[in-house]
C-alpha cells in the first residue's frame, strides 16, 4: 500500500478529531468572564488534530522503512524461493519481476522461475498492508483520545498548538542546512579518498586533463589528473563570456525598464524578461548546439578562421549568458528602485540630466545590490551543466581562444559519472573532487552575494 493511503487515513481521521475538539472546546464558552477559556476553541480544535496525524506521520515513514524489508523477508521464508539462486544478478531479477506483477505494474513475468513468487508476494503485501492500516488507525485514535481527554476550560491549547508549529518549522528550515552538511561531508570523503590516490598539487595545479577510465587503479597517471584546463574553461566561458553578455544587456535593460519606460511597457517587458529564467536548460542547449554553434564557425570561416569549431566556448558562454540576463537584470532593478527618491529628486533639482542622475547617483547608491546580483549569476553560471554539455566540448583545452573548443568542470562530471567504470575507480573518484572545487566556489560566491546584500539593506531599510 501506498504510504499516501495511510497519510490520507490519517488526514481523515485528523479531520474528525478537529471537528470533535472544536465541539468539545464550544461547551467551555460561558458567558461569565470569570470562568472564560484560556484558549479559543479553534487552538483546542488544532492541538487534537496535531495529536492525530503527527504520531502517524512518524509512523508513516517508519513503516515505509520496515515493510519492503518485511515482506521480502515473509517471501523468502516461503517454499516458492527454496529454488531461487542464494545471491546474484539472475535472483534479484526473478524477486524484481514477481514483485512488480503482483503490485500490478506489470502484466507477467520473463522468466517462468519467477512464476511462483506472485502468489507469497500478494499474500505478504495484504498481511501488511492490513497491519499498516491498522496500526495507523490504532496510533491515530489513541493520539486523538489522549488530547481530546485532556481538554479542560484552562488547558493552554493555543501555547502548545503554537510551539508545536513553531518545531515543524525550525525543522522544516534545518532541511536545507542538513543538506547542504550532507552535500558537504560526502563530497569531502570522496575527495579525500581522491587525494589519498592522487597528490592535491598535481590536480590543482596540473595542466593536463585526460583520466583512464579504464586502466589499472592500483597504477595511477597523476600527470592525467591535471585539472587547470577545467578550472580555466569553467571560468573563460561561464564568468568571462556569459558575464560580457549579460552584464551589459542586463544593466541596461534595468536602466530602461525602471528609469525610462512608460508604467505599461513595464508590466510586459518585465514579466517577458524575467520569464527567460524559466525556460529549460536544455532548450538553451539545444540552440546553442543547433543554431548558435554552426552560425559562429561559418561566420569564422567565412572572415578566414579555419580552426573555427562547431563545440566552441562562444557558443556556449553567449547562450549561457543570455539564460542569466534576469538574474544581473531583476537584482539590478530592485537595487535602483530601492534608492530613496530624494537623492534622484535633489540631483535633477541641481541641474543634473536624467542620464547623468542615473550615472552619478542612482548607480553608485545601488552598486552594492548589482555587484551582489552579478555574484550570484556568476555563481549560477559556473554551475550550469546542460548548456555546456551540449554546447561544449568534452575534451579538455587550455587555450584562450573562444573558438576552439572547451570543456568545463561541470562537463567532466558528467562524463566520468555516467559508465560502467568502477566507483572506487580514481577516474571515477576524481569527479567528487571536481565537484567539491565547484561547490566551494559557488558557496563562497554566494556568501559574498549575501553579505553584499546585507550592507544594501542595512543602508536603505
Amino acid at each position: 500500500m501506498s504510504p499516501i493511503t495511510l497519510i490520507l487515513i490519517a488526514l481523515g481521521l485528523g479531520l474528525v478529531g478537529w471537528l470533535a475538539g472544536r465541539a468539545k472546546a464550544w461547551g467551555f464558552q460561558t458567558g461569565d468572564a470569570a470562568t472564560r477559556p484560556a484558549s479559543r476553541p479553534v487552538y483546542h480544535a488544532w492541538y487534537v488534530a496535531l495529536w492525530v496525524v503527527l504520531p502517524v506521520l512518524v509512523f508513516v515513514i517508519a513503516w515505509g522503512i520496515i515493510a519492503p524489508q518485511l515482506v521480502m523477508q515473509s517471501v523468502l521464508a516461503s517454499p516458492a524461493a527454496e529454488s531461487l539462486p542464494i545471491f546474484g544478478f539472475e535472483r534479484d531479477a526473478f524477486l524484481g519481476e514477481a514483485r512488480a506483477v503482483a503490485l500490478g505494474q506489470a502484466p507477467g513475468v520473463f522468466n517462468d522461475e519467477a512464476e511462483p513468487l506472485i502468489a507469497p508476494f500478494r499474500e505478504a503485501f495484504a498481511r501488511y498492508n492490513t497491519i499498516g492500516i491498522i496500526v495507523t488507525v490504532l496510533i491515530a485514535l489513541a493520539g486523538g483520545a489522549l488530547a481530546f481527554l485532556r481538554l479542560r476550560p484552562q488547558f493552554g491549547a493555543r501555547t502548545k498548538v503554537e510551539r508545536t508549529v513553531l518545531t515543524i518549522l525550525m525543522l522544516a528550515s534545518l532541511v536545507a542546512i542538513l543538506t547542504t552538511l550532507g552535500i558537504f561531508v560526502s563530497l569531502v570523503f570522496e575527495t579525500v579518498r581522491f587525494f589519498g590516490m592522487v597528490s592535491p598539487i598535481d590536480f590543482l595545479f596540473g595542466t593536463k586533463w585526460g583520466p583512464d577510465t579504464m586502466g589499472n587503479p592500483e597504477a595511477v597517471d597523476a600527470s592525467r589528473y591535471g585539472a587547470v584546463p577545467l578550472f580555466w574553461g569553467t571560468i573563460f566561458i561561464g564568468a568571462i563570456i556569459a558575464m560580457i553578455v549579460a552584464i551589459p544587456l542586463g544593466l541596461m535593460s534595468a536602466i530602461y525598464l525602471t528609469q525610462y519606460a512608460d508604467p505599461r511597457v513595464r508590466r510586459w517587458i518585465k514579466p517577458l524578461l524575467e520569464l527567460l529564467a524559466g525556460v529549460p536548460t536544455v532548450v538553451y542547449g539545444y540552440f546553442a548546439a543547433l543554431t548558435l554553434a554552426p552560425m559562429i564557425r561559418n561566420a569564422a570561416v567565412a572572415v578566414g578562421i579555419t580552426n573555427a569549431s562547431t563545440e566552441s566556448a562562444l557558443a556556449a558562454g553567449i547562450v549561457m549568458g543570455v539564460m542569466i540576463i534576469p538574474f544581473v537584470s531583476s537584482m539590478a532593478d530592485d537595487s535602483m528602485a530601492a534608492v530613496p527618491g530624494a537623492m534622484r529628486d535633489g540631483s535633477l533639482a541641481m541641474g543634473a540630466t536624467k542620464s547623468e542622475t542615473i550615472r552619478r547617483v542612482l548607480f553608485p547608491a545601488a552598486l552594492p545590490g548589482i555587484v551582489a546580483g552579478i555574484m550570484l549569476a556568476v555563481s549560477r553560471a559556473i554551475g550550469e551543466t546542460m548548456i555546456v554539455v551540449m554546447a561544449a566540448s568534452p575534451a579538455a583545452n587550455l587555450t584562450a581562444n573562444p573558438l576552439e573548443p572547451m570543456s568545463t568542470v561541470t562537463v567532466q562530471i558528467v562524463k566520468l559519472l555516467t559508465g560502467e567504470q568502477s566507483t572506487d575507480h580514481p577516474a571515477t573518484l576524481s569527479a567528487y573532487a571536481l565537484g567539491f572545487v565547484l561547490f566551494m566556489v559557488t558557496l563562497a560566491l554566494n556568501f559574498i552575494a549575501l553579505r553584499v546584500v546585507k550592507r544594501f539593506r542595512e543602508a536603505y531599510e
